[in-house]
Order: structure tokens, then C-alpha cells, then sequence
């Protein structure tokens, strides 16, 4: 039968691909909204497709699907994956049952006790980890949340005053806390009494 769409058949819609809007992949033409993942349908681009014969996937769902079997598989180095593939039609082998593991380790290892000893902020209450921590007034702070109290401006070690387990920018502190009088905090003109 003759081709009189103009172009090549998708491989998953079987409608004309025009040149204009043609991804092709092992050998096969696909639409750009119909280059997706057969499994979980996610959005597929040069660097994350995975063909296998005439079906293309994610590379999480082909190494789910084609690769080893078993936990800890199709997830890429150093992750451990409990996902047994059900929604991808898969049935994962058993072997025979291992004993099973205690719930609480004897020996907890270093992560395990970093996690529970997690800093608090002072201003949101909510953990504060390495990769986001500034030090201030002796406490850890997220660095959204390390800003003058009053005047919400974020600070630096340069400018930043503590008091009271608050933190102010100099500007602020002087103001509310810092001496008060002839001179001090902004007074320009002296009023003469009679």
C-alpha cells in the first residue's frame, strides 16, 4: 500500500511523522510528545532512552525491566531498591528465604547517628544539614534564614550582631539596642531647652 501520509509511521501512535517534529531511535520515527516511556510514561530525550527491540524506556525502567533482578538492581550504583517491578508485568525469582535482619542495628554506624543529631534553626525549627548550615550567635541557621529580624536583610559575618538568641544587621541593633542620646542613633540636631 502506498505512503501517501508524507513521512514516515511513529513507532507508538502509527500516525505520519513530518520532518519538523522527528525524533528518531533505533532505527524508528517517533513524534516528540509520543518519545516517552512505555512503563512510567515519562518525557524521553536523547541521553535517557533505552530501546529494547521495538519499545523504548527510561533507563530507571529498562534496568527494572531487561537488567539484573533482585534488590538492589536497576537503580545505579550505590542505591538499594525495594521495587519489585509489579507495574512493569515483572515477577522478580525467589530464592530461598534469608533470615531476616534485626529492626534496630547493634553497632548504629556514623550516618545513622548524624541523622539523629540533627541541628535545629532557631527561626524556622526545621533541620539544619551541612551542605545549608551559616553559624551565628553560637546557633546553625539555613541561609534563607539567616536575616536581621527586624529589617529582613540577609546577613553576613561582616555585619551580623546577636542578641538574645536573635540575629539583627549593625544598622538595626544600634538603633533598638545600641546607646541612646545626643549623637547616638541617628540624632543630628540638638534641641536647646529654655
Amino acid at each position: 500500500m502506498p505512503n501517501w501520509g508524507g513521512g514516515v509511521k511513529c513507532g507508538a501512535c502509527e500516525k505520519t511523522v513530518y520532518h519538523a517534529e522527528e525524533i528518531q531511535c533505533n532505527g524508528r520515527s517517533f513524534h516528540k510528545t509520543c518519545f516517552h516511556c512505555m512503563a512510567c510514561r515519562k518525557a524521553l530525550d536523547s541521553t535517557t532512552v533505552a530501546a529494547h527491540e521495538s519499545e523504548i524506556y527510561c533507563k530507571t525502567c529498562y534496568g527494572r525491566k531487561y537488567g539484573p533482578k533482585g534488590i538492589g538492581f536497576g537503580q545505579g550504583a550505590g542505591c538499594l531498591s525495594t521495587d519489585t517491578g509489579d507495574h512493569l508485568g515483572l515477577n522478580l525469582q525467589q530464592g530461598s528465604p534469608k533470615p531476616a535482619r534485626p529492626s534496630t542495628p547493634t553497632n548504629p554506624s556514623k550516618f545513622a547517628k548524624m541523622m539523629v543529631d540533627v541541628d535545629k534553626c532557631p527561626r524556622c525549627g526545621k533541620s539544619v544539614y551541612a551542605a545549608e548550615k551559616i553559624m551565628g550567635g553560637g546557633k546553625p541557621w539555613h541561609k534563607t534564614c539567616f536575616r536581621c529580624a527586624i529589617c529582613g536583610k540577609s546577613l553576613e559575618s561582616t555585619n551580623v550582631t546577636d542578641k538574645d538568641g536573635e540575629l539583627y544587621c549593625k544598622v538595626c541593633y544600634a538603633k533598638n539596642f545600641g546607646p541612646k542620646g545626643i549623637g547616638f542613633g541617628g540624632l543630628t540636631q540638638v534641641e536647646k531647652k529654655e
